[in-house]
């Protein structure tokens, strides 16, 4: 049976979650990820939208973009039951390339991969003004082709996204883009190597070097 919505009770875990975190001797992915693991076991009989709003609180009063994502992420019911209205509410204010990258990796593209977000969706970010939705769109493809995420390589839709943002000339839009191909070269190396080819006038070097790179390596900057 699901624990009732109670605001309070929100504020109050927000508020430990907040406290265990700044008590930690050493700040770094794995000190965080055991505090997560600790409290998605205290959550497991939560409802989707107690942990929801706990998200939101986490994210409104203590900044922890990276925790609330997470805490959504590893409790089936909260992640299963995202819609893409509330998605993007937990993506408003993306201002850096680590917010982008957590946003993308930990919840948009995966939900993506489930079918929850829509194409539209992501290529409304590939054609926003907003550099940081573009970068999330690019990011996103990453779930589709990592095999640890349950990616089993999808061209179509990485091409896609990476089309419409191949001659963008935003350092954060580039990398995110030879990030993005990259991931595409285990699946399908040919497919890349004809969308370099394609697209050899407007892509920016780094992409070019990099992808190039791991094409003939396995490495993006090989020694």
């Amino acid at each position: 049976m699901h624990q009732p919505l109670n605001l309070e009770d929100v504020k109050h875990l927000a508020s430990s979650i907040a406290a265990d975190l700044q008590a930690l001797p050493v700040r770094n992915t794995p000190s965080y990820r055991a505090v997560r693991r600790k409290y998605s076991q205290k959550l497991r009989q939560a409802s989707p939208e107690f942990v929801l709003e706990l998200a939101r609180e986490l994210l409104k009063t203590y900044g922890l973009r990276w925790m609330a994502y997470e805490l959504i992420r590893y409790h089936p019911a909260a992640f299963q039951s995202l819609t893409e209205a509330e998605l993007e509410e937990l993506g408003r204010s993306l201002n850096s390339w680590g917010s982008v990258d957590s946003f993308a990796r930990i919840l948009a593209g995966p939900l993506w991969l489930r079918g929850q977000v829509t194409d539209a969706l992501i290529t409304q970010w590939a054609r926003s003004e907003d550099r940081w939705l573009r970068r999330a769109a690019l990011v996103s493809t990453v779930a589709l082709n990592v095999r640890s995420q349950g990616g089993k390589g999808d061209v179509p839709r990485t091409l896609d996204v990476c089309r419409l943002l191949a001659d963008d000339c935003d350092d954060m839009v580039v990398k995110a883009l030879s990030w993005a191909l990259r991931e595409l070269v285990v699946h399908d190396p040919e497919a890349v190597q004809d969308f370099l080819a394609r697209y050899e006038k407007v892509l920016a070097a780094r992409v070019k070097r990099e992808v190039r790179n791991k094409l003939a390596t396995g490495l993006k900057n090989p020694k």
